[in-house]
């Protein structure tokens, strides 16, 4: 039997967005608004593709950072603490599962690829940085697609990048509504579930649970 592809998530799934608190504290801002910040950024970007749009990620990214910075002491000039802020998204690690996950499936003869509703390039970059890139057949954005994950066209438009079906391809990703969109698409679906949250019941459940990505290997192989 052929092997699924395995097509990752990026944000959040491999880059460690845990660390973008330390980064909001940096800019003199209380570290709760990291976690409110990237919220409003996927509300946002959820609300322009089901609106019709397609919009870049750093756009987004860009004017709900202002909105979230709006009304808050900072140590510095607000242009200087967004220039901050994104910057760092750009240089985040991955988590620390990730690597030798990635390279376990890849031994075990999976091909993988990515997905992210940021940019290539910066995706590119996370996965240079972890030493994993040459481990992707493919680096995807939705920026090329006809709107944000989780439309059905994101994933479309990936399946039709990689050549491959729905039916062959299985979606991994730290997020409910990436998993749900994705099997809505007819996609196979593995949940990371890092921190042991429980899944939204009004979501399609996914087909796989792990806790961490050197789990993966074996739920597939179930």
């Amino acid at each position: 039997m052929a092997l699924p592809l395995v097509l990752f998530d990026v944000n959040g799934t491999l880059s460690d967005m845990g660390r973008m608190t330390q980064h909001v504290e940096e800019i003199g801002a209380p570290p709760q608004l990291a976690g409110l910040w990237f919220a409003t950024v996927l509300r946002d970007g959820f609300a322009l593709t089901a609106a019709g749009e397609n919009p870049a990620f750093r756009a987004v990214a860009e004017g709900a950072l202002r909105v979230v910075l709006a009304g808050q002491v900072l140590n510095r000039d607000v242009d200087d603490a967004v220039a901050h802020i994104l910057t760092a998204m750009q240089q985040l690690p991955v988590h620390p599962d990730v690597a030798d996950g990635i390279r376990g499936l890849t031994a075990a003869g999976f091909e993988l690829a990515a997905l992210t509703n940021g940019a290539a390039t910066t995706a590119s970059g996370l996965l240079e940085r972890a030493g994993v890139r040459d481990a992707f057949a493919a680096v995807l954005s939705v920026e090329d697609g006809p709107g944000w994950k989780p439309a059905a066209g994101a994933y479309t438009h990936a399946l039709a990048a990689l050549g491959r079906g729905a039916d062959d391809v299985v979606l991994v990703a730290a997020h409910p509504w990436d998993i749900d969109g994705a099997s809505r698409a007819g996609l196979r679906t593995a949940w990371l579930n890092r921190d042991a949250s429980p899944y939204p019941s009004a979501m399609v459940p996914p087909d796989h649970e792990v806790a961490q990505l050197g789990d993966l290997l074996s739920a597939l192989r179930t």
